[in-house]
């Protein structure tokens, strides 16, 4: 086949993909090239439907470190698991893509991008997106329609599409947005406080530069694609339907509306226990007896008794406006917050929302301890991490425990955008910071849950975040005519419902965003609706928050590390690390092991547990770095007697010489009239000679000294003196 290459002016950047090329073999196969940035996008499709009752879709996005001119780190050096950048774009474009596949699609399906070049500056995952939906078309795998996404930043009140690195540091919004022709169906986004208005506004906007690209996939598809896939739909016998309804609708649609979860889900499980084994055995006795037949029969069964649910559900919200618990359409359920649960962690606090409860532990650590991040896009070090860990027995279930599943990690990155937005600068705060949040009980909105209880967990730690954050989970049944808006959805709702609608903000703004839809139609009255609930509710949150604690701690806990900062000039680092280290390692070794990290422009810190170890090492190293000036007054010890005068300690390593004729204002016989060594004496600087050594007077601090009552020395005492090596200023410690 001959390579087809089509070309799009998208907003002043070259978006163009190649055909016929490459990856032959595949269903369906393109490489989109965005400029500089290049994709290879590839879908296969399984021959025949699996078994199992589930969609398997995979969905995999995979940065080449090779496309940035990079090597691996690591022994291997070779790329291995995916990082978390990967998985979460690897989501990013699975959630959109899902909801496009025919119920009863059971053939299974892969989409893999590959990153064979990139610059970050051209949004490498909305290529890749772009190449996902395209693959599909091309190979003639049915989906409802095709997608496309872009990225939109806010600078100087403008909206830009897919901004390039610099212009996200300015922005006040990084925001992706994924859409149909017809509808968005996808959002994910991190604001710096902004509106609901202007959320609305952008959201929109990004809608009307996806409709371009749609209309270039649309025509390449339309010349290319391959014979659409007959595909076998899974569906359920209509004799299974007749048998089963009679025996369980009206008993599960009365279960339905059992408040409480466990005992909802144990009353639902009974009936489809007893009525999907009653199917069984109906088949059994015409003469079934394949097992795996009759193993599908009862999965048949169970599946109507679901629909059953879906069905009530839906007309209880949509028609009755009654929810399965009881609540009205904009009521949260009981809210609780507490903090200081744990004693040892440096901060925690619990946050329950009805049968939803999460735990937040925060632990400070020192700057070096900040999380290496190398990919493709960026080599930097993450000093605020968010955790999420979402363990079985949280919905009373038995399950694997391991590394973290793509739901936990995309749940975690949710709430650590919608808190970085109100973290401290590493100037403000200069630790390492990580919350982890172990969802204990969960009945929908955990990933929200888990915001409100880490931003009381980090003021409890002393983090000085700017604002208070909460999240709530929104919700939305329509019938394509009538809608109902749900505030703070349950599991039942958010499996049920067409629309998943997570929103994060502080009392003046939204901080971050994520939405999946599953119906068209979802217009500017119902995303302003819908978003305006929302702050509704996140402010009775914020409310129950501040009661629990309102602003940060002035200090942090006792079982933290604690840190003490100074600037110093960068000529003098190499004084303070000595050779080899010496300097440094001493100071380290007298301060009981603290912390000390300087960086090139001469900023240290110094940490450890105890205070006074940190104050003791930044007075040894501004020993080492201070310079003394003619006029400072200090307050030194005297270390030597001598006839012409003593010898006084200004601070470590640092002595001056004050003469016999400057201890008083009357004439002084014996140095020893007057001090004695181990006194304190305040004496004042008054000359520094080319070699540094120091002239200090006493009687220059006292009341009525006069410049020419001062007794000049004699040419005797000069002699002396200048045998004598008065100062030395040293760079060890």
């Amino acid at each position: 086949m001959e390579k087809k290459v089509y070309e799009l002016n998208f907003r002043g950047r070259k978006l163009s993909v190649e055909l016929n090329e490459v990856a032959k073999q595949a269903q369906g196969a393109c490489i989109v090239k965005y400029e500089d940035t290049e994709v290879l996008s590839v879908c296969c499709v399984g021959k025949t439907p699996i078994t199992q009752d589930f969609f398997p879709l995979t969905v995999l996005y995979q940065e080449k470190m090779y496309s940035n001119g990079m090597i691996p780190g690591g022994w291997l050096r070779r790329e291995g698991r995916p990082t978390e950048h990967e998985t979460l774009m690897s989501r990013l474009i699975d959630r959109p893509l899902r909801p496009l596949f025919k119920d009863g699609f059971r053939n299974e399906v892969q989409v893999i991008n590959t990153v064979l070049s990139c610059n970050p500056d051209n949004a490498p995952q909305m290529a890749a997106l772009f190449g996902s939906s395209l693959c599909l078309g091309l190979g003639g795998v049915p989906i409802e329609a095709p997608v496309a996404g872009v990225i939109v930043g806010l600078i100087d009140g403008e909206f830009v599409i897919n901004p390039t690195q610099e212009q996200k540091e300015k922005s006040l919004l990084d925001l992706t947005v994924s859409a149909t022709k017809e509808a968005i169906n996808m959002v994910e986004a991190g604001a710096k406080e902004v509106s609901e208005e202007t959320m609305t506004d952008a959201l929109l906007y990004a809608h009307e530069a996806i409709k371009e690209l749609i209309e270039f996939e649309e025509k390449i598809i339309a010349e290319n694609a391959k014979p659409m896939l007959e595909i076998e739909y899974k569906t359920v016998s209509q004799d299974i339907i007749d048998f089963v309804t009679p025996l369980s609708k009206e008993r599960i649609e009365k279960s339905v509306s059992i408040v409480e979860k466990l005992e909802r889900a144990a009353a639902i499980e009974a009936i489809e226990e007893e009525v999907s084994l009653q199917c069984v055995e109906h088949y059994k006795e015409l003469g079934t007896t394949d097992k795996d037949e009759l193993k599908q029969i009862e999965l048949d069964a169970r599946s109507v008794m679901e629909g059953f649910m879906v069905n009530e559900v839906r007309r209880l919200i949509l028609v009755d406006k009654i929810r399965p618990d009881g609540r009205k359409v904009n009521e949260i359920r009981p809210l609780n917050a507490q903090i200081d649960l744990l004693e040892r962690p440096h901060g925690s606090a619990m946050f329950t929302r009805g049968q939803t409860q999460a735990l937040a532990i925060t632990t400070l650590g020192s700057l070096d301890e900040a999380q290496v991040l190398e990919g493709v896009q960026l080599t930097d070090n993450k000093r605020w991490m968010l955790h999420y860990n979402f363990p079985a027995f949280s919905v009373g279930e038995i399950g694997k425990y391991g590394s973290p599943g793509r739901r936990e990690i995309g749940h975690g990155a949710l709430a650590e955008r919608a808190l970085a937005q109100v973290m401290p600068s590493e100037e403000e705060f200069p630790y390492c910071i990580r919350t982890v949040s172990e969802i204990l009980e969960s009945n929908g909105s955990s990933s929200q849950a888990t915001i409100c209880a880490s931003s009381m967990s980090l003021m409890a730690a002393g983090v000085p975040i700017k604002k208070q954050v909460a999240g709530i989970a929104m919700g939305l049944i329509s019938d394509g005519e009538k809608y109902t808006i749900l505030t703070d959805i349950q599991g039942l709702e958010d499996h049920f419902g067409d629309m998943d609608f997570k929103v994060a903000g502080t009392k003046d703004g939204i901080t971050a965003l994520q939405m999946d839809i599953k119906v068209k139609g979802i217009d500017r009255k119902i995303l302003s609706e819908a978003l305006n609930q929302a702050h509704e509710a996140r402010m009775q949150i914020l409310e129950v928050m501040n009661a629990a604690i309102s602003e940060p701690r002035k200090e942090v806990s006792k079982y933290a590390p604690k840190i003490k900062v100074m600037n110093i000039d960068k000529d003098c680092i190499k004084d303070v690390i000595g050779t080899g280290g010496k300097t440094i390692n001493s100071i380290i070794e007298k301060c009981n092991g603290v912390k000390i990290d300087i960086s090139e422009e001469g900023r240290v810190i110094v940490m450890h547990q105890d205070l006074d170890n940190c104050i003791k090492a930044i007075q040894m190293i501004e020993n080492i770095v201070r310079k003394p000036e003619v006029g400072d007054i200090y307050d030194g010890k005297v270390t030597r007697i001598e006839s012409y005068g003593c010898f006084v300690e200004l601070w470590d390593g640092v002595e001056g010489l004050c003469h016999i004729s400057r201890l008083s204002l009357k004439r002084v016989e014996k140095t020893e009239d007057v001090v004695k060594v181990g006194d304190t004496l305040k004496v004042k600087i008054i000359k520094i000679d080319e070699k540094g050594r120091i002239d200090l007077s006493h009687s220059a601090t006292l009341d009525g000294y006069k410049e020419k009552g001062a007794k000049k020395p004699s040419k005797k005492e000069n002699k002396e003196e200048d045998d004598e090596e008065v100062i030395v200023i040293s760079t060890e410690v």
